[in-house]
């Protein structure tokens, strides 16, 4: 398996908080995810990892935040880059505060955090607020593109090593052809420096996550994570299918169904 320090001394099946964590009772007062005390929750809960998405404020700040718009959080059309960092803290105050890269990283210092990139502009900026935490961050975007041109930057502001890595749509493409013709020689070059195939039980029609491709992610040394789980009985068939993270919206719910397995 990798022996990115991201992924050692962690418990499988890892449990990575989906933008934090909202209870019921948080989410009746307003907490949106990916805020504040989403992330604190999650921490407070046992959360080792959480997952999160970033973009750029118009003045040039990386926060935590999912769509390129406020619309859905905040019922503003808006787009991040549209706003500037002060702006949104406000809009953020009575939905569990604004939360931004850095603050994250500062704040959560033994937190391991899973970071998609989800704009282009936001790719040099993240390098710097990386480069110093990259024992504890995984990058990963939609695009292998934007990934890569993150940890670009991240190796560009200093850091000693690349942070660990989970790949976007063309490479887990070229994974689940080359599962399906069963080449560990195209598997091993499609997984090249990823640490974590970060997949979903099935894309549409297409089964994703089947025995033969964690068998083979495993033989690769890449570990094997699925989104976005929130029935129990499904992480109980996943961990005993071997996965080895559950990315979830109940983390609370997993950590004690896991803590509780022998």
């Amino acid at each position: 398996m990798s022996d990115h320090p991201y992924l050692l001394g962690a418990r499988r099946p890892r449990v990575l908080a989906h933008r934090g964590l909202v209870t019921a009772d948080a989410a009746a007062v307003g907490v949106a995810e990916n805020s504040a005390r989403a992330v604190a929750d999650a921490v407070s809960a046992g959360a080792q990892f959480v997952e999160s998405d970033c973009h750029l404020t118009r003045d040039g700040v990386v926060v935590l935040f999912h769509d390129d718009n406020l619309r859905r959080v905040l019922g503003d059309p808006r787009t991040l880059l549209e706003v500037d960092v002060a702006e949104l803290r406000a809009l953020m105050a009575p939905r569990g505060a604004l939360i931004t890269l850095e603050e994250a990283l500062e704040r959560f210092p033994s937190t391991r955090f899973n970071i998609d990139v989800k704009a282009d502009a936001a790719t040099a900026a993240v390098g710097p607020i990386i480069a110093p935490h990259t024992d504890r961050v995984l990058l990963t975007a939609f695009a292998d593109r934007r990934r890569r041109a993150a940890t670009a930057a991240v190796m560009q502001a200093g850091a000693r090593r690349r942070p660990a890595a989970s790949p976007g749509s063309m490479t887990v493409l070229r994974v689940l052809v080359a599962v399906w013709l069963g080449s560990r020689r195209l598997l091993a070059r499609a997984l090249r420096d990823i640490d974590a195939l970060q997949i979903p039980e099935r894309q549409g029609p297409v089964r994703v996550l089947t025995p033969r491709l964690i068998s083979m992610a495993h033989r690769a040394g890449v570990e094997v994570h699925v989104w976005t789980i929130n029935e129990v009985d499904a992480m109980r068939r996943l961990a005993d299918a071997g996965v080895d993270g559950i990315v979830t919206d109940r983390a609370d719910v997993a950590l004690t169904l896991f803590e509780e397995r022998p």
